[in-house]
């Protein structure tokens, strides 16, 4: 077993669940998988990885899907390239991996980066998604607008994506065995998950594998993108697609503690869906729905993509 094996094999957790290696858009993705039926293709957010739904994917299963949770590119298991961490390749990163599991379509769920990931696939790609499910993301340019006219909000609440647009600041977030990834998730979730112990093995999960060689580079690179390119060629074509609304059926689950993205930034989303659009508002829960309500999300993703 190679050194960098050894490292990605903390993020091979056991369960009921297979794990497996698949080549999609030019990287290899590694997904945890387990089910037969339509396909449901799970997308984690920052700083986590594909063990964000191990409550959702024996549910799935059982209710009849195909579920497949996946780790980003840079995350976890994942191939960690120097690059490709632009809003276009991790979204076609998303429909590649529809198409590498053998499928024309899919009900793709995203939380955080994931949500924003699903929202800019399903706008660029839509014949891929059979339906959309976010949860604790707006879309993109809700999430652009928002900064800039909520200063007490939502540009508050993001000041740790421009602590993140410094120079090797990955180290920061590493350092003292990751104190940094414990912080965040602590302020972002809500109290009654925040006390568990289900919370506490989870966070030292995403501690150990946000350390994984190269893991914290490509987790802060996604949130340096839309920074560097906003002025330029590429952030303005970004936003001219975005603009135009996805045909695609939008289920968008939010908490109403989330302190990461505020409830009335993720609210105006709906404006950049064309098709059928439900918002869903969850009380008491904060930035990690489908951990601290996995049955209320479970059973909503099964009813929306049904």
């Amino acid at each position: 077993m190679n050194r960098r094996t050894f490292a990605d094999s903390v993020a091979l957790k056991t369960g009921p669940w297979n794990h497996r290696h698949i080549d999609a858009n030019g990287s290899r993705f590694h997904i945890a998988e387990a089910g037969e039926g339509p396909l449901v293709v799970l997308l984690h957010g920052f700083p986590e990885f594909w063990w964000a739904w191990r409550h959702q994917i024996p549910a799935l299963a059982d209710a009849g899907f195909r579920v497949v949770a996946v780790d980003l590119r840079g995350y976890g298991a994942s191939d960690k390239p120097p690059r490709g961490y632009d809003a276009y390749t991790m979204a076609a990163d998303v429909v590649g991996l529809v198409r590498a599991l053998g499928e024309r379509e899919a009900t793709v769920v995203g939380h955080d980066l994931g949500g924003i990931l699903g929202f800019a696939a399903a706008a660029f790609h839509p014949a891929q998604f059979r339906s959309l499910i976010v949860l604790g993301a707006a879309h993109p340019l809700r999430q652009r607008a928002a900064l800039a006219v909520d200063p007490k909000g939502q540009l508050k609440a993001s000041g740790h994506l421009f602590s993140f647009q410094m120079p090797r600041y990955e180290h920061r977030l590493t350092a003292w065995d990751a104190r940094k990834v414990a912080d965040l998730m602590y302020w972002w979730s809500g109290p009654r998950w925040r006390g568990t112990r289900d919370f506490q093995t989870y966070v030292r999960a995403c501690r150990d594998v946000i350390q994984i060689p190269q893991a914290a580079f490509g987790a802060l690179e996604a949130f340096r993108w839309p920074f560097r390119t906003a002025m330029g060629l590429a952030g303005r074509r970004f936003v001219k697609l975005l603009q135009q609304p996805a045909p695609v059926p939008t289920l968008h689950l939010h908490g109403s503690l989330d302190t990461c993205v505020l409830p009335r930034t993720a609210q105006g989303s709906g404006r950049y869906i064309q098709g059928r659009y439900e918002w869903k508002l969850l009380d008491d829960v904060g930035h990690f729905p489908q951990q601290e309500a996995p049955e209320t999300v479970t059973k909503e993703i099964i009813r929306w993509a049904s």
